[in-house]
Parts: C-alpha cells; sequence; structure tokens
C-alpha cells in the first residue's frame, strides 16, 4: 500500500469486490492481451498482478497474447516485406517463421516471466502444444471492379481456429498454473498457421464454456457516434450498430469476435481499454465496470 492510500478506500473497495470473486470463483475468464498496454512497463506488471490474483481467489484465467507491433519490428530488422489483407499479414514460409520466433518466444516468455514475477506460475503455450488448436488456412476473396470477377487472394500461412481442446487446458485449471497462449495454430498436417489474437482468445473462450472474454485494446470500448462509451449491449444491437455504420473500421473484427464467442456458449465479452491501471480488475470485480459488455 502507498503512503497515500486511504484504509477505508481499500476497504471499501474490498467489499465490493467479495461478491464478484464469489461469483467468478471456478469460472474460466480468458483474456486477450495486447496493443500499448504489452509496451508499457507499469501497465504490464500491473497486468500481471491483477491475472496472478485472479488466479489465487479462485478464476481460471486464460491469457492470450498478440504481437502485432513487435512482429512488424522485426520484420523490419530482418528487412522482410509484408503485406496485409482486411486486416490479415499475408505470411509467406520466411514470415511465419519470424512471426512464431517473435509470438512463441520473445512475447510469450516475457508475459510469462512477468507473471511469474508476480508471484503466479504461468507456463507458455502455442496451438503446438498437445495439437490442442488446430488450425486451417484462411482465404479471401476479391472481386475485380472491372470485370465483376472474383479472385482467391493467397495470404499464405494465414489461418483460423478449426479444432480446440478443451480437455487440454481444462487441466491447467485444476492446478494453480496460468496458461499464456500464443496464437499461432497447427494444420493437420503439421504447418504452422499464423492467427489474429483476438481470433484465437474467443475460440479459446467458447471452446472452454468461459463466463467472460476480456478483449483489452486501445480504446474505451465501443462508443456511439458522439464517441461516448456504449456501456452494454445486445448482440441484436450490435448488428444494428454495425448496419448503421456506427460501429465500423476495426472495431467490427472485435465486436464479430464477441458475437462468435457469446454465440459459442460465452456468458458475456467485454472490449475495454487495456491502457487503464488495473482494467481487468475494475471489469471484474466491480459494479460499473470501464468497457463495453456484449450479452446474447
Amino acid at each position: 500500500m502507498e503512503a497515500n492510500d486511504d484504509p477505508q478506500i481499500t476497504a471499501r473497495v474490498l467489499s465490493e469486490a467479495l461478491p464478484y470473486m464469489r461469483r467468478y470463483a471456478g469460472h474460466t475468464v480468458v483474456v486477450k492481451y495486447g496493443g500499448h498496454a504489452m509496451g508499457d512497463e507499469k501497465v504490464a506488471s500491473d497486468f500481471a498482478r491483477d491475472v496472478v490474483l485472479m488466479k489465487q481467489v479462485g478464476m481460471n484465467p486464460i491469457v492470450v497474447h498478440g504481437g502485432g507491433p513487435q512482429i512488424a519490428q522485426m520484420l523490419e530488422r530482418l528487412k522482410i516485406k509484408s503485406d496485409f489483407v482486411d486486416g490479415l499479414r499475408v505470411t509467406d514460409a520466411a514470415t511465419v517463421e519470424i512471426v512464431e520466433m517473435v509470438l512463441s518466444g520473445t512475447i510469450n516468455k516475457m508475459i510469462v516471466a512477468a507473471i511469474n514475477r508476480a508471484g503466479g506460475r504461468a507456463v507458455g503455450l502455442s496451438g503446438k502444444d498437445a495439437n490442442f488448436l488446430v488450425a486451417r488456412k484462411v482465404t479471401r476473396t476479391k472481386k475485380d471492379p472491372d470485370s465483376n470477377i472474383e479472385r482467391v487472394l493467397d495470404l499464405g500461412f494465414v489461418g483460423e481456429p478449426h479444432r480446440i481442446d478443451p480437455d487440454f487446458l481444462n487441466g491447467f485449471a485444476k492446478s494453480d498454473i496460468i496458461p499464456v497462449v500464443a496464437p499461432i495454430g497447427v494444420g493437420e498436417a503439421g504447418e504452422t498457421f499464423n492467427i489474429n489474437a483476438d481470433t484465437v482468445a474467443g475460440a479459446v473462450a467458447a471452446a472452454m464454456k468461459a463466463s467472460r472474454l476480456l478483449l483489452l485494446t486501445d480504446v474505451k470500448g465501443v462508443l456511439d457516434k458522439q464517441k461516448n462509451l456504449l456501456p452494454e449491449l445486445t448482440a441484436k444491437r450490435v448488428r444494428e450498430l454495425i448496419a448503421d455504420g456506427t460501429i465500423a473500421g476495426g472495431m467490427i473484427p472485435k465486436v464479430e469476435t464477441c458475437l462468435l464467442a457469446v454465440d459459442g456458449g460465452v456468458d458475456g465479452a467485454i472490449i475495454l481499454d487495456g491502457r487503464v491501471r488495473h482494467a481487468i480488475l475494475l471489469e471484474v470485480f466491480t459494479d460499473k465496470g470501464v468497457g463495453t459488455l456484449i450479452r446474447g
């Protein structure tokens, strides 16, 4: 406790949090971690402590992380050029080696080490471990504006979750180990696939029938046209806001991930600002929360 902390405030916060600790005890919460929060040392340290606390009060946190900026930096250093299609990095054989090195190596172990320093017991994983995340190749089509003919675009080793083994991850729920998952999948023939981290988090949450999916982003949550936070939305309302243009750009794939998770059995998916200190605790253990909750 810092010198200027008020004990009364601390007691009130703990009192407010207690019912939520009871509610989520024994439940799985999948946290997608990435963006600027990952690059801020103080926020990263707070994140690790918060995940450890979740485990210590009886919850089953599963961390899924991204690493787009770090991948881009490494590719630039190695003079490897990569393009994007619909927000997905075109991943050839040379690129997928770097992607796996950065995600499963540098970033994954950095997060594992931070959680361990905070008093937890974390283990780094990718979909290749026990083949728990089997992926299939993603393709996209593009229509020629002149001929109106659609052609298939080859994104290389870009995948999407095809099959997730919940029993493998359930083994960690019965222990004191916190799994930290890099978004790398394995193909039926043993290929390595780069998968969008939000997509992996949503698929893991659905497979585990998680109580909550938390997507940490660089914005407050879903905003209305006046840029005010929308604290709670139904799946039906989300689709209406996409149709009228309120939800647009990079927020669309995030809310679509939430919709798929909710459709898959997750009680609720939350988009929240990972740059806010203790964002996940504020969301899970307080009355108001800090992001946008999406329900079925």
